[in-house]
């Protein structure tokens, strides 16, 4: 809960220390005495932001700083040790502080340590719930009063697993979307290369094949050129009648000298070397085909091998090469599709998974909406509208929050119909629904602190008491600190602070028990003329309240 309050420079404050127990404190004093500033002070440190002219004059800067204690509080606690902020010396403390400067600039510090704005609004939410004088108009927003529905009756790990698994699926839409867009040019290119592919697919062409194609076509297309070669280097080798008669001439030599000898040898391996090159060539010429079918066969498939090889701009021989590459990338890019699939699969699981999250927080919601609307007519009535109902609307919707949105409706008169409580209800009357509301609400949501400012606003009389007897009873359960201008909400105060100006127009502020208590009771009752009879009906209501409490007042 709220410890103490120290505020330096802020406004129309010099320095101010003030403690906080248990209960309901009530805070009173005469109107401009300097109420609101406590509030904004507050404010303050809970993460709001405020400019320079909230400082004192000819002071530097203001400073305020809230004490709150921890023990019990979980979520507080591990939000501190997540982000390393815990006090060593004081595990269960917590110290908001907060500095402005004349140069507009804001500081923000939990237990010492330097932190942003947003992390000082996300620690103290769940410490204070400050309802201002402007509550009544925050009240008719419908996310506003989805949470107060939620506090009542919805387990908050199951809206914070609704919650988390709706962010957990936009991302996955978000990822989906942008490998989608990338996808159009992939797939773009994927069909290119599919097309290319089946044309180099349907080539075949296997390595070194082109080098073969060539070979052979080049020879083929030579043909009668190459037989008429042939044929004449036949004839003139088969005419080797010279040479065979000098061989037997140069036999007949009876001389065994080497250079005979060798001259013998060496005629009649050429006459041989001649006869075996005169029968390959007939052979070749034998096992020579000339089929103009296969020859054009050869000259279409080359046609089509050059034809891919000017597309793909690179050499034929390069084209076996050129069809892997291309396989690789296709494959590549089919990994992308891949992905895509999976990220399709990966949001519909996270969709699936908020949608049985928020079916869960939905039928809590419908479940406890009832009961919140019954528990609040019963406080409405007692507020002094007689026949005064809350009814909850519910309208489809699809966010993080869940599947519906509502709105509340109220009957202030049982012979119209209900209709929006921004609508309806008149000033006075929202004011009381809205109290009704937060009691409700906050005996469910047991925070630890709940701040009213004027909460009684526009009641009186029997009415008052009822507001001040609903606000004792929550005290009992959560730490309530109000703001107050009927004296019976202020007699039934566990606690009780008043806020004066002195001389100087400085804001003070000071407990009062016994005598003084009674004296500003009465001063609540008649103003500033005090007389007897105001301050007997003052100790009137302080005993009352003594005598419900069993203890001082």
């Amino acid at each position: 809960m709220l410890k103490q309050l120290t505020i330096l420079d802020f406004s129309l404050v010099a320095r101010l220390d003030v403690g906080f127990d248990s209960g309901l404190t009530v805070l009173t004093g005469e109107s401009g005495a300097g109420k609101s500033i406590l509030m904004n002070a507050l404010a303050l440190v809970l993460g709001q932001r405020a400019g320079a002219d909230l400082i004192r004059p000819r002071a530097r800067r203001a400073e305020v700083t809230a004490e709150f204690h921890l023990a019990g509080n979980r979520r507080a606690l591990d939000y501190l040790a997540e982000r390393e902020l815990v006090d060593a010396d004081h595990p269960h403390r917590c110290l908001s502080r907060r500095l402005l400067g004349r140069d507009g600039r804001s500081r923000a510090f939990v237990n010492g340590v330097p932190v942003t704005l947003q992390v000082m609004r996300e620690l103290t939410e769940g410490l204070v719930d400050v309802h201002g004088q402007d509550e009544n108009q925050r009240l008719t927003r419908r996310d506003v009063q989805l949470d107060l529905l939620d506090a009542y009756g919805v387990a908050a790990a199951d809206r914070r697993d609704m919650a988390q698994a709706h962010r957990a699926w936009r991302r996955a839409q978000k990822a989906l979307a942008a490998l989608q867009a990338e996808q159009v040019n992939v797939d773009d290119r994927a069909s290119l290369l599919g097309y290319q592919l089946d044309e180099l697919r349907n080539l075949n062409l296997a390595q070194g094949e082109f080098e073969s194609l060539q070979g052979e076509f080049r020879r083929l297309s030579q043909a009668q050129s190459i037989q008429g070669t042939v044929h004449d280097a036949i004839e003139r080798l088969a005419d080797l009648a010279d040479a065979r008669q000098a061989g037997r001439q140069l036999a007949a030599i009876d001389d065994d000298h080497p250079r005979l000898a060798g001259a013998k040898a060496a005629l009649g391996s050429a006459v041989e070397l001649v006869d075996d090159a005169v029968r390959d060539l007939g052979g070749y010429i034998d096992a020579f085909e000339m089929d103009a079918d296969h020859l054009a066969q050869l000259s279409e498939r080359l046609d089509r091998i050059h034809e891919l090889a000017r597309k793909h701009r690179c050499a034929p021989e390069q084209l076996a090469e050129q069809a892997q590459r291309l396989e690789r990338e296709f494959n590549s890019l089919q990994a992308g599709r891949d992905e895509v699939q999976a990220l399709q699969a990966e949001a519909a699981g996270h969709r699936k998974e908020f949608e049985r999250q928020a079916g869960l927080v939905s039928r809590q919601r419908r479940q406890s909406a009832k009961r919140f609307a019954a528990d609040v007519g019963t406080r409405i009535n007692a507020l002094g509208i007689k026949g005064g109902a809350l009814h909850i609307r519910f309208e489809a919707a699809d966010s993080e929050r869940g599947l519906e949105t509502l709105e509340f409706e109220v009957t202030t008169n049982p012979k119209y119909p209900a209709g929006s409580l921004a609508k309806i209800a008149s000033g006075g009357e929202r004011a009381r629904i809205n109290l009704a509301i937060c009691v409700i609400a906050a005996q469910r949501a047991r925070l630890p602190s709940l701040v009213l400012d004027e909460a009684d606003v526009g009641v009186g009389g029997a009415t008052a008491d009822i507001v001040g007897r609903l606000l004792r009873d929550l005290g009992a359960r959560t730490q309530v600190i109000c703001v107050t201008h009927a004296p019976q909400v202020a007699a039934l105060g566990d606690h009780h602070l008043v806020v004066e100006k002195d001389a100087a127009q400085d804001v003070h502020l000071r407990p009062v028990s016994g005598a003084n208590r009674v004296e500003e009771v009465a001063r609540m009752l008649a103003g500033a003329d005090l007389t007897d009879e105001t301050r007997t009906y003052a100790r009137t209501l302080l005993a009352g309240a003594k005598e419900e409490a069993g203890g001082d007042a």
